[in-house]
Parts: C-alpha cells; structure tokens; sequence
C-alpha cells in the first residue's frame, strides 16, 4: 500500500478553502475537509486510479466540492505526494510551479 504525503502548500489549500467554506456555512469547511481526506484515502488504496493529467500529475475530482487534488506518484517508495488542492476555476500555472521533480 502507498504512503500519503500531504505538502505544506496542499494543507494550507485545505485550510484555506475550509475557513472559506465555514465563513459561508457553518460546518461546511468541515464537510469540505471531511470529502478530501475521503478521496485520499480512496487515492492511497488506488493511486493508479487517475490519469496521468499533465506531465506526471495525476488529477482527482472532489464530488461534491469543485476541487481537484494533484498528486504524484513515486513508484520505488510507494509515495502518494500531494501537491494542491486547488478549486477548478484557479490558474493551472500556479500548481504547475509545486510540481516535484
């Protein structure tokens, strides 16, 4: 089984949107908190589930919140890393530069 790796960019994604979700509906950050640690760990049983999307950054859909999660794969140490967690609408160009090469 992969290991999970959440980045300091990516927690703050998390936090970041959670506060937001919560100053418009109380629990909802919580909510929106609870559906990305449900795809992580849907990832970290399948992390080959997703399609390579750009370069070597896989991509999942939240299902009910429009986020994606961008995560790499290291095969030789089992390594799920997750970069961002990025609303749908936000500039691709920003995730790009946390790519781990």
């Amino acid at each position: 089984m992969f290991k999970v790796i959440l980045l300091p960019l990516a927690r703050n994604d998390i936090k970041v949107a959670s506060d937001w979700y919560n100053g418009r509906q109380k629990g909802l950050g919580q909510r929106f908190a609870r559906h990305v640690r449900e795809a992580v760990a849907f990832i970290k049983q399948n992390p080959r589930t997703f399609e390579i999307r750009y370069d070597n950054v896989r991509t999942a859909v939240l299902n009910v919140f429009p986020f994606m999660i961008h995560y790499q794969l290291d095969e030789k140490k089992q390594l799920v890393i997750i970069s961002a967690v990025f609303h749908t609408s936000q500039n691709p160009d920003i995730w790009k530069k946390r790519q781990i090469q």
